[in-house]
């Protein structure tokens, strides 16, 4: 049975700090969890799940399913970032990434100025994931990718898109060559263009949107154009995300 030490182990992990320290993250949820454990190059520290789930999925094709610990529901309701836990956790090591100039160059890819909700962070993520979109470039103010709910939102995206923390002008240095799409109200109808080049698509801070020194540089502005009677003052990051993304990925574009 899981000890009093692993469960205060866990637990510290919620803090951005102590998964910074020990350079990993954790997994909570059924299908995550089961995709985490049929992915080949992740490496596991802890597996840990109830007696039943342990049993029921014990048959299935999973990595290191003889060190799964057994804990009870009253052990996760300890440990968990749920509100209501699930059966299974898992304590994964953050995943290498590195910078690919022939793949970034080759597809669109994100960079998000200071997206600061963790729900949107993981549904942007879900978004690239979809669309095929292999990196995405955070600000430092960005959510933290390992904040569970970073990862609990982006549906086991985390696992493809690459994901890379770095100074917009180290991206606008080494894509120098490639477009920058930015979404502004004062720019050209995003459905008026059809001839969208690979490039990178800067998503803004929920409130404050794309910041004046990465607005300045942005070498293409568009907009998303408001309903005939549309009243709402601006669209959600998330969504607007998902906009641009459908558009400019089209496959009859660029």
């Amino acid at each position: 049975m899981i000890s009093k030490n692993k469960i205060k182990y866990l637990r510290s992990l919620k803090l951005k700090k102590i998964r910074q320290k020990y350079d990993n993250f954790t997994v909570e949820g059924d299908k995550i969890a089961l995709e985490i454990l049929q992915t080949r190059n992740v490496e596991i520290e802890t597996i840990i799940a109830t007696e039943d789930w342990k049993n029921q999925h014990f048959n299935q094709s999973l990595r290191n399913q003889n060190e799964i610990e057994v804990a009870t529901e009253k052990d996760f309701k300890q440990f968990s970032n749920l509100s209501t836990p699930s059966s299974v956790f898992v304590v994964v090591k953050k995943l290498p990434i590195s910078w690919d100039e022939v793949i970034i160059k080759k597809n669109f890819s994100l960079y998000l100025d200071g997206i600061q909700d963790p729900g949107n962070f993981g549904t942007i993520l879900r978004i690239a994931d979809w669309f095929g979109i292999p990196y995405i470039f955070c600000s430092e103010k960005c959510a933290d990718l390992y904040n569970h709910k970073t990862i609990q939102s982006s549906m086991g995206a985390f696992l493809r898109v690459k994901v890379m923390y770095l100074p917009f002008d180290e991206v606008f240095d080494k894509c120098d060559e490639m477009p920058f799409y930015g979404t502004i109200l004062e720019g050209k109808n995003i459905f008026e263009e059809n001839n969208y080049k690979k490039g990178i698509i800067v998503i803004g801070n929920e409130g404050k949107g794309i910041s004046s020194e990465i607005l300045n540089k942005i070498t293409h502005q568009i907009l998303i154009p408001k309903g005939e009677n549309g009243g709402a003052e601006s669209l959600n990051a998330a969504v607007a995300t998902g906009i641009v993304c459908a558009i400019l990925s089209n496959n009859r574009f660029g």
